[in-house]
C-alpha cells in the first residue's frame, strides 16, 4: 500500500498531509478566507498559491497530498506541480470522486457542488482524474459517504472498485455529517469476494467534533489507514475564532491555536494522517508545529471539555457561507 512509505518515514511531519480544498477553487466555507486569499482568486493566482504550498510542504517533510474532483482545479494544479517536480516521486497522492464542481469559478454560485455516488459518476470522474494524474494517483476515495449512501450497497460499483484495487489503486472513502460513525462501520462491512473493499477512511475529527472516534479506532484496528480532515473545524479553531480554553492552552504552550488543535488529533494512536488545510505558507508552517507540540495531562483535560453535540456541530457547519 502507498501509505507504507509514510509509515516508514522518520521526519516529525510524516503524519501531516496537505489538503487542497481551500486553494483549488475561489470559494469555500473556511472562516477568514477573505484575509487568507485576498481579492485575486483567478486561476493562475490560485495555481501559483497551490504550487507555493506544495513546495513548502514538501521541503518540510510532508508526503501526502489530498485533492478531489469537486475541489475546483485542485487535481490540475497538483498535476502541474508534479510535472515540475520530478524529484517529488515519493509523494503519495489521494483524490476523491462523488461530487462534481459546479460553481464555474464563482464565489457566489447558487450551488458549488453536486453529489452523486453512482457507478456512472465513478466512471466519469475516474477518467477525469486519470487524465490529469495518471499513474501518480495512489488513492481514490468515495467523497462524503453517509449511512444512506448508495455507494455502500451498489454491488456493481463495488465490483468495479475491486477491479481498480486489483490493478494497484488503493480504494477508500470519506465521511461527513453527524452519523459518521455509522457510515464508517457500514463501510467496514463491505466486501467483494469475501475481502474488505476499503483500505482507507477519511473523516472529520477535531476538538469540537469527536463523535467518530470509536469507529475510527475500529477502522484502524481493522487495518485501514485513517486520514483526519477538518482538524481546524473550517477555521473555528483558528486564533480569531478559537474557544477560550484552546487560546489559553496555546498561550501556555507558546504555540498558535492551530498547532494545538492539530496536535490534539495527532495524539490519537488511530490517526495515521492528519490533514492541514492551509491556504497560506504561513498557516502551513504554523500547522506543522503540531508535530512537536507538548500537551500535558492538565492541558488535555481542559481541551476535553470542548466537544459539541455532533448534530449541533454539523448544523452550524451547514450554515457557514461560501466565501
Amino acid at each position: 500500500m502507498p501509505f507504507a512509505a509514510l509509515a516508514s518515514a522518520t521526519t516529525p511531519t510524516r503524519r501531516i498531509g496537505l489538503g487542497l480544498a481551500a486553494v483549488g477553487r475561489p470559494g469555500y466555507i473556511n472562516l477568514g478566507r477573505d484575509d487568507d486569499l485576498g481579492a485575486d482568486r483567478g486561476v493562475e493566482a490560485l495555481r501559483a498559491r497551490t504550487h507555493d504550498l506544495l513546495d513548502a510542504a514538501y521541503a518540510q517533510g510532508v508526503r501526502y497530498v489530498d485533492a478531489a474532483r469537486s475541489y475546483g482545479r485542485s487535481e490540475e494544479f497538483l498535476a502541474d506541480w508534479l510535472r515540475k517536480r520530478p524529484d517529488a516521486d515519493d509523494v503519495v497522492i489521494g483524490s476523491k470522486w462523488g461530487y462534481t464542481y459546479t460553481a464555474d469559478w464563482s464565489t457566489d454560485a447558487e450551488q458549488h457542488e453536486v453529489k452523486e455516488h453512482s457507478l456512472a459518476a465513478y466512471e466519469r470522474q475516474r477518467a477525469e482524474s486519470d487524465a490529469l494524474l495518471g499513474d501518480r494517483l495512489d488513492l481514490y476515495q468515495i467523497h462524503s459517504v453517509t449511512p444512506e449512501s448508495p455507494a455502500l450497497t451498489d454491488k456493481d460499483l463495488h465490483a468495479r472498485l475491486a477491479e481498480a484495487a486489483a490493478q494497484g489503486l488503493t480504494i477508500g472513502f470519506s465521511t461527513s455529517g453527524p452519523d459518521q460513525a455509522d457510515a464508517v462501520r457500514a463501510a467496514l462491512a463491505v466486501t467483494v469476494d469475501g475481502a474488505p473493499l476499503f483500505r482507507t477512511v477519511q473523516s472529520t475529527y477535531n476538538a469540537l467534533e469527536t463523535s467518530a472516534e470509536p469507529a475510527l479506532a475500529e477502522a484502524h484496528d481493522a487495518g485501514l489507514t485513517v486520514i483526519v480532515k477538518e482538524g481546524m473545524a473550517n477555521g473555528r479553531l483558528a486564533a480569531a475564532h478559537a474557544p477560550d480554553a484552546l487560546r489559553s492552552v496555546a498561550e501556555e504552550a507558546g504555540l498558535a491555536c492551530d498547532a494545538v488543535a492539530l496536535a490534539l488529533v495527532l495524539r490519537k494512536p488511530w490517526a495515521d494522517v492528519v490533514l492541514s488545510g492551509a491556504a497560506t505558507t504561513g498557516q502551513l508552517a504554523s500547522n506543522l508545529h503540531a508535530a512537536v507540540a507538548d500537551l500535558d495531562d492538565d492541558r488535555l483535560a481542559r481541551l476535553a471539555a470542548l466537544p459539541e453535540d455532533p448534530h449541533a456541530y454539523w448544523e452550524r457547519r451547514a450554515r457557514l457561507a461560501w466565501h
